[in-house]
């Protein structure tokens, strides 16, 4: 058997495989007859993708035992489940993993069983795939993991099927310009093979309809150098994918050696649900559309369908492919590249097995002198930024920074005293801090950023992600898939714990005056809070040092997503190191210098969360202390948001007893929060007390205004919350009505300074909290 009959019969094997996860319960070897009660009730996955994935898999292997190439498999076209799953079953990986699921017959059956079955595996690329770091519920971010994986990876081949619907997806699209930011020398490779199979579920796919030269120009244009497989005939496509993989894997040496400057690509073209059937109720299916899911529907109840499937399996020929005991055959065991070296058994895809720790400066190192709390000012961003470019010079080949061109605009400066951008195209004399080794990783697109450190973090390495908060939101359903990937994972003992995913989320909705409404949204905290809780993190640290803190607790994590949400602007500095530290790890806490009911029972309970409602809430108290020194006041800060939820909902949840003590269960709690009120309102409402909480938060009232008037749009300024205290606490409405009125009319004239200076009148900009006896003042 010569090797490319070899590798047709592997190919055949993987689709026999895939079609039998589609359709069968029983009857795995066709042993017999096929009968309606060897076929699933319900009939569920994507036929018409996975023979092309098999057909790459087979054919890669090749490349992988003749060079040994270390290399993954990415299928962009995520649900083509089955070519997955029967590769990793022909590779012996699946075997090795779920060792019920034997390279036997009855490891066929229940390999079959499993699929798209209740109790079974996803019907796409799933992390419960071995092999496998792309989920295939979404598509769109495949090329974008498969360059992030290849980031400091010299050795590595990502090979990554790009679908041909998925390449209209605007995160696809953009994914190409990947290229300009991949060093040959101290990167991997990777090799984009673009499948057009012609259709996606009812449709036409743009790509396969353009003209040829266009879409090569297309990608030359892209920086690529296309080579085309185009064909049906299963022995001619196969002689001409192995000729092109040859000369394709050269110039993927030569480009790493410096003799080329443009990476090879693949445009395969191969017919849609290819093998299958060819008509189906006098319709075209194999070429259309129709293939794309289930080509024969009606097998249990349609006698001519059961047959043609029947005939349709055995035209694979599984005689020829598996023995008397229903394991492959030696001439396809030989076909499997060796231990790591097979694709499903890569380490790189699972990357925990290649985590390390990073090496962490200690971030006490970096604090802000504190004399006096609420005294003085700091950046924190800007203090956080020396701290990760120390980071970043410890750890020169597994740490790297991503920011849709705004690593500077958040104040992170410092880290391009170590390192520049990462940019491998064209460089002008006027350009700064661009460089074919750089560490950060700059480009105006929040899927990439994304995609990116997804694909780094899931072949064993760290990083940060930092973004303007508003905009983080183009990346809500990345983080969506990316959550159920960890959630997934935690319950697969062979996945061993990555890196966590960390945001950095500043020039945040109370900052963003200058840019105005478009610029004004906390809602990421929404999406980010209706995950599992096993998989997601929120931090609101209030100054510079509790920012240092959270971001060495964050970067040391493992299998969470972290949010942190930290101003670039000014913000007061609350704590001295040692105190930050204690506060952070508790995650709520009062703030004792600010509060005036040690020792008795509180009248209300002033909370926050943010470093500007925050600053409010304190300006607030002072408010209170100098009109109401009777009053009993307790300012509660909260860091770890999760904090707020009972421990049966979150691991961080405080127990009920520690939550009462804190807020009291009779008293009026006003809570001054960063983003919209009724995410506080979701966390607590099984708290006893809850009815007495009032949340002031971000209501979609913004515009280009001061900071400050930008507060009172949204009622969360300290003269509104004065209001609040009077309005709620029993017996102040009446007794105080003249302060009140006074607070009013302090708001007004507040606003009408910004509408005269255009700032905040001084006494607000330069408020700190007063270190005298608020008699004397």
């Amino acid at each position: 058997m010569s090797e490319l009959e070899r590798i047709d019969a592997y190919w055949r094997a993987a689709n026999y495989l895939s079609v039998g996860q589609i359709y069968l319960l029983d009857n795995p070897l066709l042993r017999e007859p096929l009968r309606p009660e060897h076929v699933k009730p319900r009939l569920l996955g994507h036929w018409g993708t996975t023979p092309g994935l098999n057909f790459c898999f087979a054919h890669l292997d090749r490349i992988i035992r003749e060079r040994d190439q270390d290399m993954i498999y990415i299928c962009g076209p995520g649900h083509g489940g089955p070519a997955a799953v029967a590769n990793a079953w022909l590779e012996g990986t699946y075997s090795e993993v779920y060792p019920s699921v034997s390279q036997d017959e009855d490891g066929m059956r229940r390999l079959f069983r499993q699929f798209s079955f209740p109790g079974g595996i996803p019907s796409h690329v799933a992390p419960e795939t071995p092999g496998s770091i792309n989920e295939g519920g979404e598509l769109g971010y495949s090329l974008a993991h498969a360059y992030g994986a290849a980031f400091d990876n010299p050795g590595l081949v990502v090979a990554c099927v790009v679908g041909d619907g998925e390449a209209e997806t605007g995160p696809l699209a953009t994914s190409w310009h990947s290229n300009k930011f991949l060093n040959p020398e101290r990167d991997g490779a990777v090799l984009p093979i673009l499948h057009l199979n012609g259709y996606k579920i009812a449709n036409p796919t743009v790509l396969a309809r353009i003209p040829e030269a266009d879409l090569l120009a297309l990608m030359q244009g892209y920086g690529y150098r296309p080579h085309l497989v185009s064909g049906e005939d299963p022995a001619a496509t196969h002689r001409l994918m192995a000729e092109t993989l040859d000369v394709v894997f050269d110039q993927i040496a030569a480009v790493k050696s410096g003799a080329e400057d443009r990476p090879p690509m693949i445009i395969l073209r191969t017919p849609k649900g290819w093998t299958g059937p060819k008509e189906v109720d006098g319709l075209p299916v194999e070429g259309t559309w129709r293939s794309h899911q289930v080509p024969l529907s009606g097998v249990r109840d349609n006698p001519e369908h059961l047959r043609e499937l029947e005939a349709w399996m055995r035209s694979y020929r599984p005689g020829e492919l598996f023995d008397g005991h229903g394991r492959p055959v030696e001439e396809l065991r030989a076909q499997v590249p060796r231990g790591p070296r097979r694709m499903s058994a890569n380490p790189h895809a699972n990357g925990g097995e290649l985590l390390k720790p990073l090496v962490m400066p200690d971030f006490r190192d970096y604090a802000t002198e504190v004399k006096a709390p609420a005294a003085a000012t700091s950046e924190p961003t800007r203090v956080l930024g020396g701290f990760l470019r120390d980071i970043i010079a410890a750890n020169p080949a597994d740490f790297r920074l991503m920011g849709p061109d705004e690593v500077a605009s958040n104040r992170l400066s410092a880290v391009f005293e170590v390192t520049g951008r990462a940019w491998d195209a064209a460089r002008l004399p006027t350009d700064e801090h661009l460089s074919p080794d750089g560490r950060v990783m700059e480009v105006l697109s929040e899927h990439l950023c994304q995609g990116w450190l997804e694909g780094y973090l899931l072949t064993g390495r760290h990083g940060l992600f930092t973004s303007y908060e508003a905009f983080i939101h183009i990346v809500d359903s990345m983080f969506n898939q990316h959550a159920k990937w960890l959630e997934s994972s935690r319950k697969i003992p062979w996945r061993r714990p990555v890196a966590s995913l960390n945001y950095l989320l500043s020039s945040h909705v109370w900052r963003q005056d200058h840019n105005g409404f478009s610029h004004q949204d906390p809602g990421f905290l929404d999406v980010v809070s209706n995950k599992k809780a096993t998989v997601v993190r929120v931090y609101l640290p209030p100054d510079a040092n509790c920012l240092l803190s959270v971001a060495d607790h964050c970067l040391r994590s493992r299998d969470y997503v972290n949010v942190v949400v930290a101003g670039k602007q000014p913000v007061l500095d609350l704590m001295a190191m040692p105190e930050a530290v204690v506060h952070c790890a508790r995650g709520v806490g009062i703030l004792p210098w600010a509060s005036t009911d040690e020792g008795a029972e509180p009248d209300v309970v002033l909370a926050c969360a943010g470093d500007v409602p925050t600053l409010e809430v304190l300006a607030a108290a002072d408010l209170l202390r100098r009109h109401l020194p009777e009053l009993r006041v307790r300012v509660v800060n909260v860091v770890d948001l999760m904090r707020l939820q009972p421990p049966s909902e979150h691991p961080h949840g405080m127990p009920d007893a520690e939550y009462d003590a804190l807020f009291t269960t009779g008293k009026p709690v006003i809570f001054n929060f960063h983003g919209y009120p009724w995410l506080i309102h979701r966390l607590t409402y099984r708290r006893t007390g809850h009815d007495n909480l009032h949340v002031r938060g971000y209501k979609e009232e913004g515009t280009t205004t001061t900071p400050f008037d930008m507060a009172m749009l949204n009622d969360i300024d300290r003269y509104h919350l004065v209001m609040d205290v009077i309005d709620r606490v029993p017996g102040l409405g009446e007794r105080c009505a003249h302060l009140r009125q006074r607070m009013a009319d302090d708001r007004l004239r507040a606003r009408a300074y910004t509408r005269e200076h255009g700032e905040d009148s001084p006494e607000i900009r330069d408020w700190t909290w007063p270190h005298t006896d608020p008699a004397a003042r």
